[in-house]
């Protein structure tokens, strides 16, 4: 039987856990908004910008002369594959949530006979991929010592990206990230970057219903959007990160601070009960001895 000191020790360092998580939990908290409201600000932004790129792409994307970002290299054999998640965990699964989807894409790919480079944002993707992909990674992007994300952090990665792509060092690349729901709920989310998606889209209207006319040409809108696109999404992917390692962290401590509540009650159980019954232990001693005497 334990004795009655271990369960005070134990209790005791239970109780410290507690306060640890709850304090992560606040952290969280408080951080959450502000990373939510950076999130949903850069939402419209990077989908009104990608409506402008379907406008003005709709005729140029089989054009000989189109920009290599919209048309591509002309293969599909060496795909990059940017998998995004946060450099620190306690978060519950959202790393790994994302790094499944990650692997789903790349499996997906090498069943096809496709060669896959992956470029990993944060340590936690790097961590787990190179188990089984280490020859397949060639770089791990850290934020650890980043207190906020900006687009400069962003703008690095994507010079990177375009640098690469215009030595020809991959032909399509993509980004697996995930996307801020809400606090239970952050969804995986794979996007391509390059060549662009070009969803159907009509002509740009404007309030009041004037139909936009770019100057100069489409080509030379483009050429100097496209790049801009390339950093604007890969912004957005970690902004919609950081809401979502925040929401998934207030959750994840929130359950370990209740789960250290229930253990404190369960190990205060089992110390009364074991404190009742040495003491009618004891009592039964000296019952018994001054019987015998």
């Amino acid at each position: 039987m334990p004795s009655l000191k271990s369960f005070r020790n134990r209790i005791a360092s239970v109780k410290s856990i507690r306060k640890i998580t709850k304090a992560m939990q606040m952290v969280a908290a408080s951080n959450l908004r502000r990373a939510q409201d950076a999130a949903e600000a850069a939402r419209p932004y990077a989908e009104k910008m990608n409506a402008v790129i379907a406008s003005l792409a709709g005729g140029l994307k089989d054009n000989p002369g189109a920009p290599a970002l919209l048309a591509g290299s002309g293969k599909d054999q060496v795909h990059l594959v940017i998998v995004a998640t946060a450099d620190r965990g306690l978060c519950g699964g959202f790393n790994t949530n994302i790094v499944r989807r990650a692997r789903q894409h790349i499996q997906a790919l090498e069943r096809n006979g496709k060669e896959v480079k992956i470029l990993c944002v944060g340590r936690k993707g790097r961590d787990q991929l190179k188990r089984q992909y280490a020859k397949r990674i060639i770089d791990t992007v850290e934020f650890v010592q980043v207190k906020r994300i900006g687009f400069t952090n962003a703008a690095a990665i994507g010079r990177r990206v375009l640098d690469m792509f215009a030595a020809g060092d991959f032909d399509v690349c993509s980004i697996v990230y995930s996307e801020f729901k809400s606090v239970i709920s952050q969804v995986p989310t794979l996007r391509q970057l390059i060549p662009v998606v070009i969803e159907e889209a009509g002509p740009l209207v404007g309030p009041q219903g004037n139909v936009y006319e770019y100057e100069p040409d489409e080509a030379a809108i483009l050429a100097d959007l496209l790049p801009r696109n390339v950093n604007v999404q890969i912004f957005r992917a970690l902004l919609e990160n950081v809401a979502g390692e925040f929401g998934a962290k207030m959750a994840a401590m929130d359950s370990a601070t209740r789960n250290a509540g229930e253990v404190i009650d369960n190990l205060t159980l089992q110390y009364n009960r074991t404190r009742q019954a040495m003491i009618t232990k004891e009592l039964i001693e000296i019952i018994s001895g001054a019987e015998a005497l």
